[in-house]
């Protein structure tokens, strides 16, 4: 189920986003990764702007788990000194939830079962990420 929404951050336009090779992209990692159950593209202050996700997750709720998540992750790596932060990962014992940072305004979130392949999720979502970014911000 793809879910769409705006949100008022300077990326471009909405009415110019290519929201088909958005979620183009943000179904592979659910296609190419075993494990990976919902993926959301939101802002980041939270709000939803596309959602590959099942029929019991509400996107708004993930985006803003997900943007608190990265947003504390961000703080602590500026703060020692660990650089530039990519990516925060929660390990549950039901599952996994990996946060990615596009530039400083997005993040895209996947949700992962307790089979979810961290390794292969790690070596896919990079592309991936970088092709988002690009669409978002040509």
């Amino acid at each position: 189920m793809f879910v769409l929404s705006g949100t008022a951050f300077p990326i471009q336009e909405w009415s110019e986003l290519d929201y088909d090779a958005l979620g183009v992209e943000i179904r592979k990692l659910r296609e190419n990764v075993a494990g990976v159950t919902d993926t959301v593209l939101a802002a980041s202050d939270g709000i939803p702007i596309l959602a590959d996700v099942a029929k019991d997750v509400e996107p708004a709720h993930i985006s803003a788990l997900g943007a608190s998540a990265l947003g504390i992750a961000r703080q602590s790596a500026e703060v020692i000194g660990l650089g530039v932060l990519n990516q925060t990962v929660v390990f549950g014992g039901d599952g996994y939830m990996a946060v990615y940072a596009i530039g400083r305004l997005s993040l895209l979130v996947v949700i992962g079962d307790k089979g979810l392949n961290l390794g292969r999720l790690l070596h896919e979502s990079r592309p991936v990420i970088e092709r988002v970014g690009a669409i978002l911000a040509p």
